[in-house]
């Protein structure tokens, strides 16, 4: 008996369950938990999927397709303007070069055949957008200089695919295995009215972006139908990824340029909330497929080929990297990480060598070891970063600023008493409030553009991971007084705080909590003194507010910091019992309702004269009625 579509989503589903966590409970990136889940479920172990691998790939494929049309929408026409030298500039040096480099190298050791060579040269420069995408999202780093860089030699890698597949059938010569192999329908038209035809499709995205489907879903938002709205989100992001493919273009390049089309529009938002699930999941799907098309008897056939092969095209391309953002002028941190991050194959490479396969261009067996090595170069990206950012770059980027400015050394005299670990909104208000009052304070941060910054206003800053003991210690934890934890990404906060507490218990901690889940979870570890973001401008909002409609400030100010309090208290009695949903909801209204008779309580409270502290206008004003009031009113004759 076969196996259904039932039984195959429970698989992939299960792998992915059991998988992930395990990788992020140990501290690893996701997608290492989705690849090691395509292993083990794969045909070379467990045979759960047998050869389905390859069928899931060209559907989960389709979640890198989605991933290019979301970042389209996150980069207007002007931002995509701006980033042309990049794109042009980085992306082209560093498909030519390692093209170049690694067709020298293949020539001059192993001397296939030159189409065979420039093949393998073409399908291994190009880097995977997936991985690499996913990993700076997950690290918070798209934003950063190599978080740009990265995007912009990926979409001009993208981009390349186009012509490296229309080259490949002249280096075949007309030595075609498989007639099939052309998905577009304008192959047989010449070559100027296969560009015109080409140009014609970009233009035709670009004005049917404006001028229909913007109308199109204006129309389909006012039936105020959520599923309609998605249904019509998957329809154009599947409807400009099939034209492209019908006019031999990369689908996910379409849907990018379709993104950025929308980029400007009314629905940005909602078009990315309805797809970004079906890319997460669809992404999930493409990562098991790598996974599970590795061939380990393969591999195993010829272990050192490929080992050794693979290690040596990462090292190529990763000093060909290193070496173009050097010439950007990249900072070593950031270029360190640029070049481990982009020095694998991507899953480009698989098409352009079973297209070449299907040409005849190379032996399948050759084709089936490149796969293999593009896939394992894959895998092993996320450990190669890992190793970056845990023992590479936290120990050079330090050493080398500390050789550049004297007050990176690390001086007893010179230590703080205020730590403040996280220096983005948050964590720079409160330094520059400290700053203002003659209070230093010793920053850590992992953003080396930030960090270049806050040295040159004054403050003593050290780049790394405040996770990492050793740092803490350099910093000045074992004498400061104060840790301020205002770190953006909310695990990593509280990691650091657990390792505060554990090994600098006299530390008084002062935590940043992004929302009363982030509060919970900082009550359950023991710390009393966090505070909500949102909590206080919000308050202090709704202050205003007060004043607004006639309330003095000082009794509204009074009333908030009263709310204020109330609520941190109700925080600490909810935190016990946010695990049972039906306590956690009675408790939450009767805190609320507790909450309001408080306060009310407070207002109508006697408190005389005080009550107009602040508010000497409002006396004056209040004076000013009286005596009008007590005049008599003169009689009428």
């Amino acid at each position: 008996m076969e196996n259904g579509f039932f039984f195959e989503a429970i698989i992939y589903l299960s792998a992915a369950v059991i998988c992930v966590p395990i990788a992020k409970k140990l501290g690893l990136s996701s997608i290492l938990g989705y690849l090691f889940a395509g292993i083990i479920i794969g045909p070379y172990m467990l045979g759960l999927i047998g050869q389905e691998g390859e069928d899931i790939m060209h559907f989960a494929e389709f979640g890198v397709v989605m991933m290019l049309f979301l970042i389209g929408l996150e980069l207007d026409p002007y931002k995509f303007w701006r980033m042309r030298k990049f794109i042009f500039g980085m992306g082209l040096l560093q498909v030519v070069a390692t093209t170049l480099i690694l067709f020298l190298a293949c020539s001059l050791v192993l001397r296939w055949q030159w189409e065979t060579t420039l093949v393998i040269s073409m399908a291994l420069t190009l880097s995977s957008t997936a991985i690499v995408m996913q990993t700076l999202k997950e690290k918070n780093l798209t934003k950063t200089s190599m978080g740009r860089s990265s995007f912009a030699v990926l979409l001009f890698q993208d981009i390349a695919v186009i012509p490296i597949l229309a080259l490949l059938p002249f280096l075949a010569g007309g030595n075609v295995q498989n007639e099939n192999v052309g998905h577009s329908l304008i192959n047989g038209f010449s070559p100027w009215l296969q560009a015109a035809i080409v140009f014609g499709a970009i233009a035709a995205v670009y004005f049917a972006g404006r001028y229909i489907i913007v109308p199109l879903l204006h129309i389909v938002a006012k039936t105020r139908l959520q599923e309609l709205f998605t249904a019509s989100a998957l329809l154009l992001v599947m409807a400009v990824s099939y034209l492209m493919q019908l006019v031999g273009l990369s689908p996910a390049l379409g849907a990018f340029m379709a993104g950025v089309v929308l980029a400007n529009s009314e629905f940005r938002h909602e078009l990315e909330g309805d797809i970004e699930p079906f890319k997460g999941l669809l992404l999930g799907l493409f990562f098991i497929g790598v996974g599970a098309s590795i061939n380990f008897t393969l591999i195993f056939a010829d272990p050192a080929f490929i080992i050794v092969f693979t290690t040596i095209f990462n090292i190529i391309k990763f000093f060909v990297l290193a070496g173009i953002g050097r010439l950007y002028k990249k900072s070593s941190d950031q270029n360190l990480l640029f070049a481990f991050a982009l020095s694998q194959a991507g899953e480009f490479g698989f098409v352009i060598l079973g297209f070449a396969n299907q040409l005849n261009l190379m032996p399948t067996e050759l084709s089936n070891q490149m796969m293999a090595i593009i896939a394992l170069s894959m895998v092993g990206t996320p450990f190669l970063l890992l190793i970056n950012e845990r023992w590479i770059d936290p120990y050079f980027g330090v050493k080398e600023r500390q050789s550049k400015k004297d007050y990176d050394t690390i001086d007893e005299d010179e230590k703080n008493d205020v730590i403040i670990a996280g220096f983005g909104n948050f964590g720079s208000t409160i330094g520059r409030l400290l700053k203002a009052n003659g209070i230093p304070a010793t920053v850590l941060d992992m953003n080396s553009e930030r960090v270049d910054s806050l040295r040159k206003m004054g403050f003593k800053v050290y780049y790394g991971d405040a996770t990492r003991l050793e740092l803490l210690t350099a910093a000045g934890c074992e004498s400061a007084k104060i840790f301020i934890a205002a770190i953006d990404n909310p695990q990593v906060n509280l990691s650091v705080i657990e390792k505060i507490k554990k090994h600098f218990p006299h530390l008084k901690i002062l935590a940043r909590a992004r929302n009363r889940t982030d509060a919970f979870e900082m009550v359950d570890i023991g710390l009393t003194d966090f505070y909500r973001e949102n909590l206080y401008s919000a308050v202090h909002l709704g202050v205003d507010a007060l004043v607004e409609l006639g309330h003095r400030r000082y009794t509204a100010t009074r009333q908030g910091q009263r709310f204020i309090k109330y609520d941190e208290q109700a925080t600490f009695r909810l935190a016990h019992k946010r695990h049972d949903k039906k306590a956690f909801l009675i408790t939450s209204l009767e805190e609320i309702e507790m909450q309001e008779q408080l306060i009310k309580g407070d207002l109508y409270a006697q408190l005389g004269a005080n009550d107009h502290a602040w508010e000497s206008e409002d006396i004056k004003r209040e004076h000013i009625a009286e005596v009008t009031l007590s005049k008599p009113i003169p009689e009428e004759e």
